[in-house]
């Protein structure tokens, strides 16, 4: 098999954009697709604006973003994303039944020998993978917010995926320097099941006035160490993303993943963290 040197994405929101973005400084000839030409830009925007950030602060250069974007070219055509591409890297949102539908699309489109990842948090990959065919090269790669800055990739294998899919996600893993874990399928798989835990018992002590926000989330940066915490974790990923993993954990595991109400409440009025402009915090 041929090494990878083309990607598609599907999807330039919070996800699909920072996955575009990171691929195209890893020096992969990137695809950014999405149902209309106002997401496209939309995320186009958004890279735009991590590289300025990123060129501020010293952690970036303006020739390493002039590369980049030379690298990623958008298409509102499923077709065109994906066409002579060695992986397809799928970040619509978390919905099983979009994302089968999607992956019966790539697998017919796509040759046999295409990766097809899902960067699903919680929903099942061999599900996903059942609905499409030559299933053996789909898997999970689920990338922590913001792309371009966490560590953590966390390839999961489904039960159809083949050892060589599993090798060149990893190795493209690899060239986007993320740290590499490899995960069963299994409900939440590791990351979104423990860091959702620790997120849902914060909700908790907020409801029952055991501290603010900012204090809970203080307690574990400061005492345990944590980069942030888990309330402005929230925030960053989205109420409803949120809500909406801990009710499928809910079903597929137990009481411990129930949906605080004040989770809930927010969701419904609206405040869904960082991207609405409040949540648990005020942005």
């Amino acid at each position: 098999m041929h090494e990878i040197t083309h990607i598609g994405v599907i999807g330039a929101g919070t996800m699909g954009h920072g996955v575009a973005q990171l691929a195209a400084m890893a020096g992969y000839e990137t695809c950014l697709y999405d149902i209309d030409q106002a997401r496209v830009d939309g995320g186009l925007e958004h890279i735009r604006s991590n590289f300025a950030g990123a060129i501020e602060r010293g952690k970036a250069t303006l020739e390493e973003r002039d590369q980049a974007l030379a690298r990623l070219r958008t298409t509102t055509r499923l077709e065109e994303v994906c066409d002579s591409v060695g992986m397809v890297i799928e970040a619509a949102p978390e919905q099983i039944e979009l994302k089968k539908e999607l992956f019966a699309k790539l697998s017919a489109l796509t040759s046999s020998e295409t990766v097809l990842a899902t960067n699903t948090s919680s929903l099942s990959v061999t599900e996903i993978a059942a609905a499409a065919t030559h299933s053996e090269r789909v898997l999970g790669v689920h990338f922590f917010n913001p792309v371009h800055v966490m560590k953590l990739l966390e390839l999961v294998r489904a039960d159809q995926t083949s050892e060589w899919a599993l090798q060149r996600a990893h190795d493209v893993g690899r060239k986007m320097g993320k740290e590499l874990i490899v995960i069963n399928d299994s409900a939440g798989f590791a990351s979104s099941r423990l860091g959702l835990v620790l997120g849902l018992e914060a909700m908790r002590m907020v409801e029952q006035g055991v501290a603010s926000p900012d204090d809970i989330d203080r307690a574990m940066v400061y005492g345990y160490r944590h980069p942030m915490g888990p309330l402005r974790v929230t925030d960053l990923v989205g109420l409803d993303v949120r809500l909406a993993i801990a009710e499928y954990l809910h079903a597929e595991i137990g009481e411990q993943f129930r949906p605080p109400q004040i989770l809930r409440k927010l969701v419904r009025a609206g405040k869904l963290g960082k991207k609405t402009g409040e949540g648990f915090y005020k942005w």
